[in-house]
């Protein structure tokens, strides 16, 4: 993970991005968030809030002083329930009047491979879920949302969490936590599935897009190009895990010490969340086999031959 040290924007600052869309920055900055949740204000007079944000007060009142006298949100989307995104939602929706739209709850979209783990008492790690989060409507791939000069499209991507969507808005994409500048995405089973997730890569790499708003860090002006980053990213560390396993019966604790050899000691809980998202993803593809646990932790070894 690199970051990107020239965006460095001020917390609280509604900034504009291209006309009709602004950002502000939540004061939540963290290994995980980087310089903190991106919330996007879409639109000139109906307004469409795009991932609210945190739990914080200062945040709240940052969105509505960007409210402008002929303007009202009439939108609050949530592209997925991570406690980073959706917090706010709830507050703000009372406070306006309008409704909150996500895929679903926290459980929504999740893939069946992922289901049968958390009912077999595997539990998430890294990026804390909103739990009790639930929308006033749950929208639908391909759905279609508008207001005075703008429509989004609805993509449902899951892999990152299965209730993650993007936002299409002509040329450009609102890419939540799925595609970002700075870092990849941290895929943590059973909310993240690492097979969804490259389907949803592949996804988006097939439209033409001009530019990605991410959630996390600066615009993405390359976006093709990045996608291609993220699914050769994942292909290099399969490639790695594999060769690692070739012969020995592995933990994704250990991979990931051997394999993250130059993250920061605070990333590497998530490092080893997103090995095990590659190792549950192997044993889909029959590269590699559950084994008993060992001392509590899932147990891998390769498929050889």
């Amino acid at each position: 993970m690199t970051p990107h040290d020239d965006f460095n924007p001020a917390a609280g600052v509604a900034e504009e991005l291209e006309p009709g869309l602004r950002r502000i920055l939540a004061p939540n900055p963290s290994p995980m968030t980087y310089r903190g949740t991106n919330t996007y204000i879409l639109g000139t007079r109906d307004l469409a809030v795009i991932d609210p944000g945190p739990m914080d007060q200062g945040h709240m009142e940052a969105l509505m002083a960007a409210v402008g006298a002929s303007q009202h949100i009439s939108h609050i989307i949530v592209t997925h329930s991570h406690l980073d995104h959706s917090p706010l939602a709830r507050p703000l929706a009372e406070r306006t009047g309008a409704p909150v739209l996500a895929f679903g709850d926290a459980l929504a979209g999740r893939s069946p491979v992922m289901a049968a783990l958390a009912r077999d008492g595997l539990a998430g790690g890294g990026e804390g879920v909103d739990a009790g989060f639930k929308p006033d409507r749950c929208l639908r791939d391909g759905e279609r949302l508008s207001g005075s000069g703008w429509e989004l499209t609805v993509l449902h991507t899951p892999g990152h969490i299965g209730n993650h969507i993007c936002l299409g808005w002509e040329d450009r994409c609102f890419t939540a936590d799925h595609v970002m500048g700075w870092a990849s995405s941290l895929v943590s089973p059973p909310d993240g599935d690492l097979s969804d997730f490259m389907q949803s890569c592949n996804r988006l790499r097939t439209d033409s897009w001009r530019v990605f708003y991410p959630g996390h860090g600066a615009p993405v002006t390359d976006p093709r190009a990045r996608v291609e980053w993220l699914i050769d990213h994942r292909r290099a560390r399969e490639a790695s895990i594999l060769q690692a396993l070739s012969g020995n019966q592995r933990t994704a604790a250990s991979l990931a010490i051997e394999i993250y050899t130059e993250i920061p000691q605070a990333l590497l809980g998530a490092a080893t969340r997103n090995v095990l998202a590659h190792l549950i993803d192997l044993v889909a593809q029959a590269k590699a086999r559950r084994l008993p646990d060992r001392a509590g932790e899932m147990l891998f070894e390769r498929c050889e031959g």
